[in-house]
């Protein structure tokens, strides 16, 4: 690399044009997670994590940011004391969240192995036991969570209250829930990552080992040998599959001509004498139900539970796919038996220690690893299900009291506001006045909602200020992309690779040419038509049942462990993640070819 390019920077926060309209927006979002008031903003090398959060935050929404990556950077700094890597420092421009990774100095690293080892040897050792623990306690706290409840207020205190000396009025209940609300999915938080970073650790160590004892071994390889086949996140999707499977069996096909329509959908599957069909419809909504077609971080992701219109849909193509014979199912023991072929091989190449460490290394990493994905269901998708529900239903108190006019509006006050706001309300109801609130908020939520819809007409910078020479920190190069190679194709803008290819990380084998189809919003994903290339900044989980559909996948951004890359290699679809610029270079309609061996994609028709 040449001086030059190491040179070559990003625009600086403070360079970057706000757009018409969004002036003012700093004062949307907390005071630390601004860079105008944060110490090195111009200066560190920042990252758009629009992997996990790819549209603006409205101010109640940065709760999930917030609460995400400071647990990620506890685990490890406080709790492992991970020898090369502390957190991720995170701040907001321009309604986007940027990262900036924490090293470890240099000479503090060596100190912190001993405790690293004795720490993360103890999860290791117990991982099946603290696993059953970690399911246990998660439960809990969603079940307290589903517990509490957010009710107007009474024109008058029960007279068994009068009677008991109770002596308080019950809006402490509305106060105490919301604390409360927050409280536990701030918990659901810290327990997301109590194994997270032991699992990518694993992988890690692996991955690490098979590049030093197979020169040239490609990265998809070694991914294939610690893949979980059988894994939790896809569940929801499998569930989908075997319903339509027994839709076919009881020849109920007729009575999903119209899946936007649940409760004639379901009436009409009655009428045919599907009630084992139903029963079974309903066993499967808890918990797979809970799952989001978006990531879960946004108050506007649509959940299955409460618009069952999208399962119903899914559920419909499934059953016109079995109807012409095709198989719908995942080739689970294909896969089993590609996964093994491939450890076998690799592992005839070495002899003694070499072999034992291979052994060692890997059963680790298998064990491990899965965990990275399935506590996707349990923390994005079904904790995050639940509290928007309920943030929903406390929003629905102050619309029924005239604060604003539709329960959405909340999201443009920050957790806080709210909690003067809950105030506001208890005192006029109180004292029998009328509150601030009405008055005050339904013109500050239009100036609001301005703001976050100007700052929605721009796309976030790939990254801020100057790039290090190179790229090391593992964690941001496995789950995002981001790599040395990557940041310089991302400061080479529109020029591309030599040959004008789009270029990203090879993240699942195989060449296809096809159709392209530009997907930015979850709400799109039935445009899709069969064969044609899905090309989107990121994928969701809950994406699962267009990639029967689809002939190959490409994303701006992942890196071999994301969403992406692990569902194209489960249905054998080539992917290329990382790219930086395929959803703002590729238009629908135009003809691609995605080589997900090599990492290309290229436009071949307009």
């Amino acid at each position: 690399m040449t001086i030059e390019q190491t040179m070559k920077s990003f625009p600086k926060p403070s360079q970057i044009e706000v757009p018409a309209g969004a002036e003012g927006w700093e004062k949307l979002y907390p005071y630390n997670l601004v860079f105008e008031n944060a110490p090195g903003g111009d200066e560190k090398f920042w990252f758009c994590d629009s992997q996990h959060w790819p549209t603006v935050f409205k101010p109640f929404e940065t709760i999930g940011g917030e609460f995400a990556v400071k647990c990620l950077g506890q685990y490890n700094t406080r709790h492992l004391l991970i020898p090369p890597a502390n957190g991720i420092e995170f701040k907001i421009h321009l309604g986007y969240l940027y990262m900036s990774p924490v090293p470890v100095p240099e000479g503090e690293i060596a100190a912190r192995v001993p405790e690293f080892e004795r720490r993360a040897g103890h999860y290791f050792q117990n991982w099946d036991s603290l696993l059953e623990a970690w399911h246990s306690k998660v439960r809990a706290t969603i079940d307290e969570m589903e517990e509490i409840r957010f009710s107007a207020l009474p024109d008058a205190v029960p007279f068994d209250d009068i009677v008991s000396g109770k002596a308080m009025d019950g809006s402490q209940v509305l106060m105490e829930n919301y604390d409360r609300l927050i409280a536990l999915l701030y918990r659901n938080w810290q327990y997301h990552f109590e194994f997270l970073n032991l699992g990518y650790l694993a992988y890690l160590d692996f991955f690490g080992f098979c590049k030093e004892v197979f020169p040239g071994i490609p990265d998809q390889a070694i991914a294939k040998m610690v893949q979980g086949v059988d894994m939790e996140l896809f569940r929801p999707d499998d569930e989908l599959k075997q319903l339509a499977l027994k839709a076919v069996e009881m020849n109920l096909q007729a009575a999903f001509a119209d899946p936007d329509d649940v409760e004639g959908t379901l009436r009409a599957v009655r009428d045919a004498g599907g009630e084992t069909w139903l029963a079974a419809y309903e066993a499967a909504q808890d918990p797979w139900f809970n799952f989001t077609v978006g990531n879960g971080f946004y108050g506007h992701d649509k959940y299955w539970m409460e618009h069952q219109e999208i399962p119903l849909g899914y559920i419909k193509d499934y059953i016109r796919r079995v109807d012409e014979g095709r198989q719908i199912m995942r080739p689970v023991d294909e896969l089993i038996a590609e996964k093994e072929r491939i450890v076998g091989e690799y592992r005839e190449l070495l002899q003694g220690e070499a072999q034992e460490q291979f052994d060692a290394k890997r059963r680790l990493a298998a064990t491990a690893y899965p965990y990275v994905e399935n506590h996707n269901f349990y923390i994005e998708h079904w904790t995050m299900g639940v509290f928007w529900r309920k943030v929903r239903e406390l929003a629905r108190v102050f619309t029924d009291a005239g604060f604003w006019a539709d329960p959405a509006d909340m999201l443009y006050l920050n957790r806080n506001e709210v909690r003067d706001a809950i105030f506001d309300l208890v005192t006029g109801w109180a004292v029998g006045a009328e509150p601030t609130g009405p008055h005050y908020w339904p013109a500050e939520i239009e100036r609001r909602r301005g703001i976050i819809d100007a700052l929605s007409t721009r796309r976030p910078q790939p990254a801020l200020n100057t790039p290090p020479a190179q790229i090391t920190e593992p964690f941001t190069m496995m789950l995002y992309g981001i790599t040395t190679d990557q940041v310089q194709q991302w400061l080479a803008g529109d020029e591309g690779g030599e040959d004008g290819a789009i270029t990203g990380m090879a993240a699942s084998p195989g060449v296809v040419e096809g159709v392209a189809r530009l997907i930015t919003s979850a709400d799109q994903l039935g445009e899709i038509q069969e064969g044609e290339i899905l090309v989107a900044t990121i994928t969701a989980p809950s994406w699962g049942p267009i990639f029967g559909r689809i002939k190959a996948t490409v994303t701006d951004i992942g890196g071999m462990m994301s969403h992406a890359a692990i569902v194209c290699r489960e249905y054998g679809l080539p992917a290329v993640t990382g790219t930086g610029s395929a959803s703002t270079t590729i238009r629908t309609g135009q003809r691609i070819r995605v080589d997900g061996t090599t990492g290309r994609v290229e436009i071949l028709e307009d």
